[in-house]
């Protein structure tokens, strides 16, 4: 069976207790059901099939088991795991102030975009296949980053911080 990572997006310790999603993980058949950190990140194995098919399913099972739906986007850890391998931000001169973050697309783009993008120290610097790579320096203007990255690609999609990535690889044995 392979291994996956589920990214939920909105989670937060305030609105999912991690233990409760985990038991609803495995009353849909998912095996090895770990929880990275407190932001509905879900690392489980379970039997092949399509994506957006099992990401249906664990969102079903969520209506059903919390009451609550969070957008879920999957990704095997494999993948992940080549992805951080590749460590696609070496190939930009980042102070040590950025943070990194990678968000998550159902789909790739279907407009090609002229990178990189910047809005008040967020920069979406390169994009591969479905993940988008930014960067930004923290400021008392909030999360602007989400900001451009929603203007950008949409709402569909969810964001991790590139050592949370990472955390979830480790967690999946990637």
């Amino acid at each position: 069976m392979p291994t996956y990572a589920a990214f939920l997006r909105g989670v937060s310790p305030l609105n999912a207790k991690m233990s409760e999603l985990r038991k609803c993980f495995e009353a849909e058949g998912c095996t090895n059901v770990k929880t990275v950190l407190g932001s509905g990140n879900v690392v489980f194995k379970a039997r092949s099939k399509s994506q957006p098919a099992l990401e249906r399913q664990l969102e079903a099972a969520m209506e059903k088991d919390l009451g609550r739906v969070f957008a879920t986007t999957l990704r095997p850890i494999d993948e992940l795991a080549s992805l951080v391998a590749s460590d696609p931000y070496k190939a930009f001169r980042l102070a040590p102030n950025f943070k990194r973050i990678v968000t998550l697309l159902h789909a790739k783009p279907k407009t090609r975009i002229k990178l990189p993008i910047e809005l008040d120290g967020a920069r979406i610097l390169c994009v591969k296949g479905t993940e988008i790579f930014s960067a930004y320096v923290p400021s008392p203007k909030g999360p602007v980053f989400m900001s451009l990255i929603e203007k950008t690609f949409g709402k569909d999609l969810t964001t991790r911080t590139w050592d949370t990535i990472a955390k979830v690889v480790k967690a999946g044995g990637g």
